[in-house]
């Protein structure tokens, strides 16, 4: 869909989206509209339960006294709580209203009420790019749809004050936007299509953007000793592999990076033990975490950060094979630590284990936040509302909680203590990869932490939030992107903006870690 912006005008034809605020207060375009038809608008409102509230719509057909098709009025809630999140979610809604009704073009209205704390051209970007993520679909496997089942919708016009600093504000809005696309195509694809290899071949192009990106192939993980990641993939035919991806956009190119950890396992039948049939499609977004590193990092250099950014994505195939890890195996990490494998499905954590270690090994990161579909517990504890979030370091953990309120990606931070972390004590090796059934996501962020230094970490479990069942304003049915437009956030707050900088504080005294929550990794033998 084609998206452009222009200055206040009642269009010729097509459709025309204009706000209306609580109480069914029209907006500065739907007054002016209200005067032309002859108080059509207003009539409509009085005899509509329609009253304004964010995210409503009432549509108007063949108005008389101009010549549109329709009016789509879509409320944006209180005037004085107008924020980019309404604006955001007016774009969503309009397009989502629209792709059903037949219009090929449409204009949206963007007005505000006094005293905003946006501008025009702020409030114009925040809706197109909140028509933008609406307006995805992943339909390249449908191939009898008729033109009715598809959107008619090609292009819209947003109308405000300044269409001019509306399209300079848009460029790394557009940018983000599409960084989440990338992510939602990799997550909606069949696992016959995506796998490891493939998945690296999908995002070689990220080197366009300025983006270094590195493939270990097995051969490379055998000889730093990734035992973890190995044995979950060793009962696959498609072989694993490491995606690095370096962005150098701070100042100074050689300052230590702010790193992101992807758990990629792009289908997991959970291996010998394996998972009830019912529902294993949808282990297909198994890989969802590095989905959302591979996103981020294209926003990321599509925008120019002004950041020195790592992504690591562990990437393989859990199978049941002749060849495949069993229950009671031990395996060897690349830290030097053992670990007896009880549970099979439990194999995201062995893949991060490999994978953060070598991240913290080679790349020294200020920062490591992981992001993982790891646990189903999670998704009994939190539902689809919440990302559960883990971290050893205060400061951490409250940038991004913040980052997401703040975007709409709202994580919920779980504890970590040593009395969870003696339910993973093995009798034979350093640790099992599970416990019982009680603190299920706990007890798997206890065992990442043993193969973390003394870095400020996160863990971001998005077993709940990484697909929807339901369509929302600018998040269609599908794979969410969940974490990319976060850690976006948090970039730019934390990492561009200097708040928490522990690259210049070698005292650490930037830090408030949790006593219980300090890095247990052993150094590599």
């Amino acid at each position: 869909m084609k998206l452009s912006f222009a200055k206040p005008d009642i269009p010729a034809k097509g459709a025309l989206v204009v706000g209306v605020f609580d109480g069914k207060t029209l907006g500065a375009t739907a007054t002016t509209l209200d005067d032309l038809t002859g108080g059509q608008l207003s009539r409509a409102l009085a005899s509509a339960r329609f009253s304004g509230e964010s995210g409503k719509t009432l549509v108007v057909p063949a108005p008389h006294g101009v010549t549109l098709d329709r009016i789509v009025l879509v409320g944006l809630g209180a005037p004085d709580a107008v924020t980019a999140t309404t604006l955001e979610t007016m774009g969503g809604v309009a397009v989502s209203t629209l792709g059903g009704l037949g219009d090929e073009t449409a204009a949206l209205a963007v007005d505000l009420p006094e005293g905003a704390s946006l501008t025009a051209a702020e409030a114009a970007s925040h809706a197109a790019f909140g028509a933008h993520l609406s307006a995805f679909r992943f339909d390249k496997y449908r191939t009898k749809e008729t033109a009715d089942e598809k959107p008619a919708l090609t292009a819209l016009t947003l109308l405000c004050d300044d269409p001019a600093g509306a399209e300079t504000a848009f460029e790394p809005a557009k940018a983000l936007a599409e960084g989440v696309l990338l992510t939602r195509r990799l997550v909606s694809e069949p696992a016959n299509v995506i796998y490891p290899e493939t998945f690296c071949d999908t995002v070689a192009d990220l080197a366009d953007l300025g983006i270094a990106v590195e493939v270990l192939d097995e051969a490379k993980m055998r000889k730093l000793g990734m035992g973890a990641l190995l044995g979950v993939a060793q009962g696959s035919a498609r072989p694993p592999r490491l995606l690095v991806m370096e962005y150098r956009g701070a100042k100074d190119k050689k300052a230590p990076p702010v790193a992101f950890v992807g758990k990629g396992v792009t289908f997991d039948s959970g291996g010998i033990s394996i998972k009830p049939a019912a529902g294993m499609e949808d282990m297909k977004w198994d890989m969802g975490g590095a989905g959302v590193v591979a996103g981020l990092m294209k926003a990321l250099a599509g925008r120019k950060a002004r950041a020195n950014v790592v992504g690591i994505c562990g990437l393989v195939e859990n199978m049941p094979s002749g060849t495949a890890q069993r229950p009671g195996d031990v395996v060897h990490t690349m830290s030097g630590q053992t670990v007896e494998v009880i549970n099979t499905d439990a194999e995201g954590r062995l893949v991060l284990a490999d994978a953060l270690w070598y991240c913290q090994d080679r790349f020294k990161p200020t920062h490591i936040v992981d992001l993982a579909t790891l646990t189903g517990a999670i998704i009994i504890s939190l539902g689809s509302e919440h990302a559960g979030l883990f971290s050893n370091d205060d400061a951490l953990a409250g940038a991004i909680t913040a980052a997401g309120v703040s975007v709409g990606e709202k994580c919920w931070r779980l504890p970590l203590a040593d009395a969870y972390d003696k339910i993973i004590k093995s009798d034979i090796a350093d640790m099992k990869n599970t416990g019982n059934r009680e603190a299920g996501s706990i007890t798997a962020a206890q065992f990442l932490q043993r193969f973390i230094k003394d870095t400020p970490w996160a863990h971001i479990d998005i077993a709940g939030v990484t697909w929807s069942k339901k369509d929302a304003p600018t998040v269609p049915k599908g794979g969410t992107a969940f974490g990319v437009r976060l850690l976006d956030r948090f970039v730019r707050d934390v990492i561009e903006s200097g708040v928490q900088d522990n690259t210049d504080d070698k005292s650490g005294k930037g830090k408030d870690k949790e006593k219980s929550a300090k890095g247990k990794g052993s150094k590599k033998k």
